[in-house]
């Protein structure tokens, strides 16, 4: 009932230029992209040498996921971008912005720093704000909330996976 309330009061989509789509998909590629460079130094060295749970998934299905998954993130966040200025869009837009720096924030400090344990307090974090950005962006626009659930999903096995990874080599 709120969801319909909600929807019936929200302004109609705007255009977005076609710099300002670019720049609100790319902007989560680009934290990937930056995120990925400090993985790749520690991946064939200290991360390979963790001790890891029998389910941990082989490192090369970790690019695609992500990869996707920010692709994903930017293409929600414009299409929340698009609907019309509202105190409900800033909110959304401001959570988006602070999910996405707890998750570069977290690869620096797991890939970066090698802090397995506050890594975990970093991604439990990051979790919430996943979560509240998806709550955020459900009362904004249907879709963009549909393409963030399977963020929501990888970063909730990401979190179990830390978890067990800090209590191997704790």
């Amino acid at each position: 009932m709120r969801t319909a309330v909600l929807g019936a009061l929200r302004p109609q989509s705007q255009a977005l230029s076609p710099l300002a789509t670019a720049l609100a998909v790319a902007a989560p590629l680009l934290i990937g992209a930056v995120g990925g460079v400090v993985t790749a130094g520690s991946v064939p060295t200290w991360y390979r040498a963790l001790e890891k749970p029998a389910w941990n998934p082989p490192d090369a299905v970790f690019g695609p996921v992500w990869t996707a998954l920010y692709l994903s993130m930017g293409v929600a966040l414009a299409l929340v971008l698009r609907s019309g200025w509202t105190p409900l869009r800033r909110g959304a837009v401001i959570l988006f912005a602070v999910q996405l720096g707890l998750n570069l924030a977290w690869t620096l400090v797991f890939f970066g720093l090698h802090a397995i344990g506050p890594a975990l307090v970093t991604i439990v974090l990051l979790w919430a704000s996943i979560a509240a950005t998806l709550v955020a962006f459900e009362r904004v626009n249907a879709v963009a909330f549909g393409l963030m659930v399977p963020y929501l999903a990888w970063v909730t096995f990401a979190s179990v996976l830390n978890g067990a990874v800090w209590l191997l080599n704790g």
